[in-house]
C-alpha cells in the first residue's frame, strides 16, 4: 500500500512538473534537431547562415533601426525557440515603449553607451529601473514587461538582442493606444488630457509598420499581411 501511494505521489508531481513546463513554454519542443529547407534539399552550411547584417546602413531619424533575424528572414532558426534582431541608434534616437509577449530579451551593447529602461509590474505601484550600458554590457528584459531604450549620445550606438522565443512578438505602446482607433473620449478621460493631445499623439506613425518587418506570421491568414510588410513598398518607411 505504501508503494502504490509512493507511486502516486510521485506520478503526480511528475505530471504537474510537465504541466508547469508546458505553461511557460513559448514555443513548441521541436523533436528534430532542427527543420530541414522547405524546398526539401539537403541542408549545407550556408543554410544556416545569415549574412544580411554585413552591411547595415544607419538611417538617421528619431527611430532606431531595427533589422530582425527570426524565422521568415533566416528559416534555419524555425523550431530552435530562439530569434534576434541588430538594434542601431543614431544620435538622439529611442525604441518606444513596448513588450514581448511572447519571448525574454537579452540585449548586448556593441558599441556605445544606451540609456535603458524596463518597468516592474510584479508589485501593486510600478517600479522604473533605468540604467546606462557601456559596451560589452548585457541587460535583460523579462517576458511581457514594458522596456525602452534611448541613445542620448551624438554617435552612433550598436546592440543585439537574443530572444527566447522564434515569435517573441511586438506590442508598440504608442501603436497599440493611439494607432487603433480607440474611442478618443476613454484616452481623454484615462490620460486626463484634451482631446487635441490625443488627435495628435493618434496620427498614424509609419515608423511603426516597419517595426513589423520580418516577424514571424504564423496564420495562413496573415500571409497577404506578411508579403506587404516585406515588401518593397514599405522601403520608404524603413528607420
Amino acid at each position: 500500500m505504501a508503494s502504490r501511494s509512493a507511486l502516486a505521489v510521485s506520478t503526480f508531481l511528475c505530471l504537474a512538473a510537465l504541466a508547469a513546463l508546458s505553461a511557460h513554454a513559448a514555443d513548441p519542443e521541436e523533436i528534430r534537431d532542427f527543420a530541414p529547407p522547405a524546398d526539401g534539399a539537403p541542408p549545407n552550411a550556408s543554410y544556416f547562415t545569415f549574412p544580411g547584417l554585413r552591411n547595415i546602413d544607419v538611417k538617421q531619424g528619431q527611430f532606431a533601426n531595427v533589422t530582425n533575424v527570426n524565422v521568415v528572414s533566416f528559416p534555419a532558426l524555425s523550431g530552435l525557440g530562439v530569434a534576434n534582431a541588430l538594434l542601431v541608434y543614431p544620435p538622439g534616437s529611442v525604441n518606444v515603449p513596448h513588450t514581448h509577449p511572447r519571448g525574454t530579451e537579452t540585449l548586448f551593447l556593441l558599441e556605445g553607451t544606451l540609456e535603458v529602461g524596463l518597468i516592474d509590474t510584479t508589485l501593486p505601484v510600478p517600479v522604473l529601473f533605468t540604467q546606462t550600458l557601456y559596451k560589452n554590457d548585457i541587460f535583460v528584459f523579462p517576458r511581457g514587461l514594458v522596456h525602452f531604450q534611448i541613445n542620448k549620445s551624438k554617435y552612433v550606438v550598436r546592440a543585439y538582442a537574443s530572444f527566447s522565443s522564434t515569435n517573441p512578438g511586438l506590442v508598440s505602446l504608442p501603436r497599440t493606444l493611439f494607432g487603433v482607433h480607440i474611442d478618443p473620449e476613454v484616452l481623454t478621460k484615462s490620460f486626463e488630457v484634451s482631446s487635441d493631445i490625443i488627435a495628435k499623439l493618434s496620427a498614424v506613425q509609419p515608423y511603426e509598420l516597419d517595426s513589423l518587418r520580418g516577424y514571424s506570421f504564423e496564420a495562413k491568414k496573415d500571409e497577404e499581411l506578411k508579403d506587404l510588410l516585406n515588401s518593397s513598398k514599405l522601403s520608404d518607411l524603413m528607420f
